[in-house]
């Protein structure tokens, strides 16, 4: 990601958050539902009450919100580009470990966390072939020491004008990637039409 195209999601985000406030749209997501189906399957991979966890474009950290209703307490630390979102969930979780910036911006060692997830934030276009989104998934499995969970958009399910900024993935083409960085990884797209789920797990 370059310094401009950083600079317009922190700015497409801030826009958007004046104009919605709390709410999903906000962050670009259709209902409160959508994200609880999508949490739901992130949780899938084996997250447990007292694992530590890192959420990489976390908005408001409301997956931490959603684990917690669930039983499932962790170690949760949040990242996010946009100051205003995070500003936003710090009031609503005082104290939460939430931190600015993008996954390159942090010199955590390997295996810092049991679990790196990621919900929506490499969905956006940055005319670049996958590179960046090849470069984070690759990250979070060294920051990992049990696995990796994130979703992508489907790109058999769309069209190039249906998309507009938004960029979706071949789920075999990036399943073959995963498979370079571990052996033990899955593709899951059982849960909604245009959307997958990655599954990474230390062998």
């Amino acid at each position: 990601m370059n310094p401009l195209q950083r600079r317009r999601l922190i700015e497409r985000h801030r826009d958007s958050l004046n104009l919605h406030g709390y709410a999903p749209d906000a962050l670009f997501w259709q209902s409160r539902g959508l994200q609880k189906v999508l949490f739901r399957v992130l949780a899938d991979i084996g997250v447990s009450a007292g694992d530590s966890l890192l959420d990489v474009g976390c908005g408001f950290a409301d997956l931490h919100s959603w684990l917690r209703g669930h039983d499932l307490s962790v170690d949760y630390t949040g990242i996010d580009l946009s100051p205003e979102i995070l500003a936003t969930g710090a009031r609503m979780n005082p104290g939460l470990n939430l931190l600015c910036g993008e996954l390159f911006d942090f010199a955590w060692p390997p295996r810092s966390f049991d679990w790196v997830v990621l919900s929506g934030t490499l969905n956006w276009n940055l005319h670049d072939d996958g590179g960046y989104a090849r470069r984070v998934i690759t990250r979070m499995f060294e920051l990992c020491r049990q696995g990796v969970a994130f979703n992508m958009l489907d790109a058999r399910k769309f069209s190039v004008t249906q998309l507009g900024d938004m960029q979706a993935y071949d789920p075999g083409s990036i399943l073959e990637f995963c498979a370079t960085l571990t052996p033990d990884c899955r593709c899951r797209s059982d849960y909604l039409p245009d959307d997958f789920t990655i599954y990474m797990r230390r062998a």
